[in-house]
């Protein structure tokens, strides 16, 4: 009787496992609805499977339901207390639905916010997202609700003691935050020159985009492109060229490789670079081109207004 009992648990047990497995793919190919009705099922079915109600509450987290993950990430923390991660997702679901309801309802979450980062800190020392979450947490709290630049450097300093690029990475953030541009770019530099990742690089073109230095912009950008051979970055220079007017034939020239060699993983759509290049046709007075690629960006992308509005200014030239 028992050997029966086995053998016909096998299937229910296969079955299970390959429910969850379909949800993990579901989730790495950004499926996330389908995840969710997957794993709505499973837990259904498995209340107590830890893996399964994490999943699902991923899943939800990835659609912005921040209520319904903080419903799986409670049951988490309290059926593994000392699970740090566990605490860390929690936290963060949390501090999302924060920005996401007024600021007087965000008042009543801030503290459980606060303190399930700070478990999940204490239970792993080498927790680096958790860090990461307070660096940005104590930066961007009002005072009066507790929010400190020294308990930010604090965990900064925790993360240049577990990652140095994480730490130049975290003071660069702080730095910009608290508009002093320059130490921004200090750490950003820092940051390059120990990892080199794309995140530094774009770190640092991106305080150099908000202060309004487009060749500082354009030559970081280019530094990067040579490392990592990124497509993408001829859009951005492009638009960088486009945005202030600047290096306009450098600018043509890289938006033109970018449409020749454009694939999805490229991340912005072709009609982006069609409009970029028809700023530059603008720049230069050249209407008829400015409005062959206006044109083909409305064709690609006709509910984007900003493509709207430049072809009617294209169109007094």
């Amino acid at each position: 009787m028992k050997y029966f009992i086995f053998l016909f648990l096998i299937p229910v047990l296969a079955l299970g496992q390959t429910s969850l497995d379909d949800a993990k793919k579901l989730i790495d190919t950004k499926e996330f609805k389908k995840a969710e009705q997957v794993l709505s099922k499973y837990v259904t079915n498995h209340p107590n499977d830890i893996e399964g109600v994490e999943l699902f509450g991923d899943a939800y987290g990835h659609q912005k339901k921040w209520d319904e993950a903080i419903v799986q990430y409670e049951k988490l923390v309290e059926w593994k207390p000392n699970h740090a991660n566990f605490h860390y997702k929690y936290g963060g679901a949390l501090g999302m639905k924060a920005l996401s309801v007024s600021k007087f309802k965000a008042l009543g979450i801030i503290g459980d916010v606060k303190d399930a980062f700070l478990k999940a800190a204490e239970l792993d020392p080498k927790h680096i997202d958790t860090r990461w979450a307070l660096v940005e947490l104590y930066m961007q709290l009002p005072g009066i609700v507790g929010g400190s630049k020294s308990k930010s450097f604090k965990y900064a300093n925790e993360l240049e003691a577990l990652s140095k690029v994480d730490g130049y990475l975290a003071k660069g953030y702080i730095y910009e935050y608290d508009d002093e541009p320059e130490l921004a770019e200090k750490y950003y530099k820092l940051a390059i020159e120990t990892g080199g990742s794309l995140t530094c690089y774009d770190k640092l073109t991106n305080l150099y985009e908000k202060e309004k230095q487009p060749t500082k912009a354009i030559g970081n950008l280019e530094a990067s492109g040579e490392k990592h051979q990124r497509n993408a970055m001829h859009y951005q220079i492009g638009k960088v060229c486009a945005e202030y007017n600047i290096e306009l034939e450098k600018g043509e020239q890289c938006l033109l490789v970018y449409i020749e060699n454009y694939s999805a993983k490229d991340g912005v759509p072709k009609a982006w670079a069609y409009y970029r290049l028809a700023q530059i046709y603008k720049y230069k007075n050249n209407k008829e081109d400015a409005l062959e690629w206006i044109n083909k960006a409305i064709t690609d992308l006709p509910d984007i207004d900003v493509f709207k509005t430049e072809k009617s200014t294209i169109q007094t030239l």
